[in-house]
């Protein structure tokens, strides 16, 4: 009994600092309340994010404001073609002692040594240098000259795309786009947003944001997260829903067939079954329903489903396949 009533006090908890920090971060950021909340669900799963949205939408002041909030290290790494796999990670140094007068190696921490690490325009710098931030993603670790170390924790990298320009960049490849946790993709602001933020912007008002949630109480719901319960009955909702992605499977649906390359595996169920524990937390109650998964499941698939060309050509967007196959899927389920 006393369990059940620290974890009830523990998802209360929860609900008033994500409360706090969507109340601080608004200090600095004028709207784009979904996009904080998918930031926070994908922090609070140990996930990381890939964020698409056009130049000037403050993709990068809202992770720079979120780690303020957080109370969290950051480091904005600007990519570019010209980046080495070690201005990411770092590297190795010789000193010589001035006592003794050896030589010896010392390790420089590079940019990736940070709580929160945003990769600006990861599409810009060739593969090789993508492949050292994800596998630091991947592995919480880097690893130089055989020598591994471990990153700080919580680890949260957040990449930002231009889906605009692409002349000159380096795409991701769609086994590295499955790493990422959530694609969180920003819109333009509403018309009353936009004068708020002309307002903020152009005058003297400067709001000063608080730290309001700190590493450890992160850590501890990061823990928590795994706890919180999940019916068989959503569980096999969210595979029929995973697998009507993959058309080998899904023989008989055309609208499948005809614009899905390839599916989601394994890996977009384990997001969407996390990510509906925080949406229930978030929502106040502690069992995961399939409404939850829905709120989630467009970041957490939108980018691991590959459309063919025949989808390209007409114009047809992840999303809305997603609409499509919830739809199918309801009608069955």
């Amino acid at each position: 009994m006393k369990e059940i009533k620290d974890d009830l006090s523990i998802v209360k908890d929860l609900q008033e600092k994500i409360k706090l920090i969507k109340n601080e971060v608004g200090k600095k950021i004028v709207g784009q309340d979904k996009v904080i909340e998918e930031l926070i669900i994908s922090l609070l799963c140990k996930g990381h994010c890939l964020i698409v949205g056009v130049p000037g939408l403050a993709k990068t002041m809202i992770v720079h404001t979120l780690a303020d909030v957080l109370d969290l290290k950051f480091n904005r790494v600007q990519f570019t073609p010209d980046l080495m796999p070690s201005d990411i990670t770092g590297t190795e140094i010789i000193e010589e002692d001035p006592i003794n007068k050896k030589r010896g190696y010392r390790f420089i921490e590079g940019p990736v040594f940070a709580n929160i690490v945003l990769a600006d325009e990861i599409n810009r710098t060739p593969p090789k240098t993508q492949s050292a931030l994800l596998q630091s993603m991947q592995e919480n670790k880097v690893t130089v000259n055989g020598v591994t170390y471990n990153l700080p924790q919580p680890f949260f990298v957040l990449a930002t795309q231009n889906p605009i320009e692409q002349e000159g960049t380096y795409p991701l490849p769609e086994a590295q786009l499955d790493r990422f946790f959530f694609q969180i993709n920003i819109s333009y602001p509403t018309e009353i947003e936009e004068k708020e933020i002309l307002t903020r912007t152009t005058g003297i008002l400067n709001q000063e944001t608080k730290k309001v949630v700190h590493r450890d109480e992160i850590l501890e719901l990061q823990n928590f997260i795994r706890k919180v319960p999940i019916s068989d009955n959503v569980i096999d909702y969210i595979i029929k829903l995973v697998r009507m992605t993959r058309p080998k499977e899904n023989l008989k649906n055309e609208f499948v067939n005809k614009y899905i390359l390839w599916g989601c595996g394994p890996r977009a169920e384990q997001t969407i079954v996390l990510a509906a524990k925080v949406n229930a937390l978030i929502n106040g109650h502690f069992a995961v329903s399939v409404e939850d998964v829905k709120k989630i499941v467009y970041p957490a698939l939108r980018h691991r489903l590959i459309l063919n060309f025949q989808a390209e050509s007409e114009g047809i967007k992840p999303d809305e396949v997603i609409r499509y196959i919830i739809e199918e899927l309801d009608n069955k389920f």
